[in-house]
């Protein structure tokens, strides 16, 4: 916790405030005029946001945000965008007003050593299953909530920005496994977070069922609720080879791993430049809007583009209104066919987004979108998976006349001492899901790998890419089954 002392000179006022991570959003204390900083300092010598006061690995720092009138720490002035770690009796000058720091306590919870110096030395998390308990439960919008997670015991989350994670929870009485992109980023290891919308009824059948997870994660996820994760897997990041222009198009809660890369692009101060083009209902439902703003001010290489489809009486909105279209995509990113895009958002925003830019002639060997939780792929080709891991591709024919006469396929499930014929065009996870035999599943499309299983015996055929496999599994002898068939008679470790 941080005491502070907070007097104007010009009025005489003086009062006291109190700091703690578990109130400051982000664990950022925002400091100027604007009506959204957390402390308000109201005179015309303080920027809209002036500074701001950071909880970072144990310790409290103040960092001037380019003000134009400048901060001064203990009567030094402070230089832009540095972090000055606070100590008590500490002063800080912002405009008419002293800061001081009264009382320091950097312990993150009564009674335990505090997180930053548990993590010292502690074990990176890359991969695989993870126990993690929530931190953190911060509202970003009436409808959307982001859980921050840390490990137990602590460890440093590694992942590329813009990837996802699988949690598996237990609701009423069944086990449900559910995919989240990350909101957080990988520079900022010591803790992982998702970013969750409440899903009402669809429009068109108000008597259907909403989402199931996600309004249960909103309704029964509090400070100190355990959760099981696996991961981090995905494809749809800007790492490792990061482009020197991109275009980041998202509607809805799809802005999620939108701001995980974003993020990590502040972070490290790299120098790509960035255009983040957002569709929101209405102002008041776009998410990290604070943040996002923060970013466009700070930030030379990042420009902020946003769109809501509907208006709000009272609330005035100057920027652009409306689903995307040509005319505001050339206003947004006049260079867009120079960028390297993605695009994050409901299925049919998604294809919305890629038919037009397939008909403006956008090089889609740069377009990527991420693809988990929408609707199965196409059939393309097929990918054939021999004993020895390799693959070969080969087109998809009208008709399956791939393999001349040869034993019925059939599939082995070995450990549940079960063989069964094969002869309809379905996976091998749905053929276990007929014969009540129990495979993890989540996706269905190939890209969390929830239902990967080894493959013992025998050769399989592939609907569509294997996203979730590393050539190292595949090596290995594990499948997807989800969108595996077999080639002949297959034996499987379910």
């Amino acid at each position: 916790m941080l005491k502070v002392k907070l007097f104007n000179s010009q009025t005489g006022d003086f009062q006291e405030t109190a700091l703690t991570p578990q109130t400051m959003p982000q664990s950022e204390c925002l400091i100027g005029r604007a009506s959204t900083c957390n402390l308000i300092l109201d005179s015309l010598e303080v920027s809209r946001v002036h500074g701001k006061v950071k909880f970072q690995e144990g310790e409290y720092y103040y960092i001037d945000m380019g003000s134009a009138n400048g901060s001064h720490v203990n009567n030094e002035p402070a230089r832009a965008n540095q972090n000055y770690c606070l100590k008590v009796n500490d002063s800080i000058r912002v405009g008419d007003f002293m800061l001081l720091v009264e009382a320091l306590e950097t312990s993150v919870s009564t009674g335990e050593t505090s997180l930053w110096k548990k993590l010292r030395g502690d074990r990176q998390w890359t991969k695989g299953d993870l126990n993690v308990r929530c931190m953190r439960v911060t509202d970003e919008t009436s409808d959307v909530k982001t859980f921050t997670f840390v490990a137990e015991p602590p460890v440093l989350f590694n992942y590329k920005p813009g990837q996802f994670v699988t949690l598996e929870l237990e609701i009423n009485g069944e086990q449900i496994l559910r995919s989240y992109s990350i909101s957080s980023s990988p520079s900022r290891p010591h803790a992982l977070e998702i970013t969750v919308k409440r899903v009402p009824p669809p429009s068109d059948a108000s008597d259907a069922p909403p989402g199931l997870v996600s309004n249960w994660l909103h309704d029964n996820i509090t400070v100190g609720s355990r959760v099981k994760l696996n991961g981090p897997m995905g494809k749809f990041t800007c790492l490792p080879n990061l482009a020197p222009k991109l275009l980041m198009i998202s509607a809805g809660s799809g802005i999620t791993p939108m701001m995980s890369m974003s993020r990590w692009i502040a972070d490290t101060a790299t120098t790509s430049d960035v255009i983040f083009f957002h569709c929101a209902r209405t102002s008041r439902d776009i998410i990290f809007r604070q943040e996002l703003e923060m970013m466009a001010a700070r930030l030379p290489n990042f420009r902020l583009c946003i769109s809501t489809t509907r208006s709000e009486l009272g609330q005035p909105w100057l920027g652009f209104t409306g689903r995307l279209t040509e005319t505001i995509l050339q206003n947004a990113a006049p260079d867009f066919r120079e960028r390297t895009v993605y695009v994050c958002g409901p299925d049919s925003f998604m294809q919305g987004v890629k038919t037009m830019l397939e008909g403006l002639d956008f090089p889609m060997q740069n377009y990527h979108e991420e693809s988990f939780g929408g609707a199965r792929k196409a059939k393309k080709r097929e990918l054939f998976l021999g004993s020895n891991g390799t693959e070969e591709a080969q087109e998809l024919p009208q008709k399956p006349s791939l393999f001349s006469a040869s034993a019925s396929p059939s599939i082995l499930f070995a450990q549940s001492n079960k063989e069964v014929s094969y002869d309809q065009a379905e996976s091998i996870l749905e053929v276990a899901e007929q014969e009540g035999i129990k495979i993890r599943s989540n996706c269905k499309q190939g890209v969390c790998g929830a239902c990967k299983k080894r493959k013992l015996e025998g050769e399989v055929k592939y609907e569509s890419e294997p996203d979730a496999l590393d050539q190292s599994e595949q090596e290995a002898g594990y499948i997807l089954t989800c969108v595996a068939s077999p080639v002949g008679r297959v034996v499987i470790e379910a």
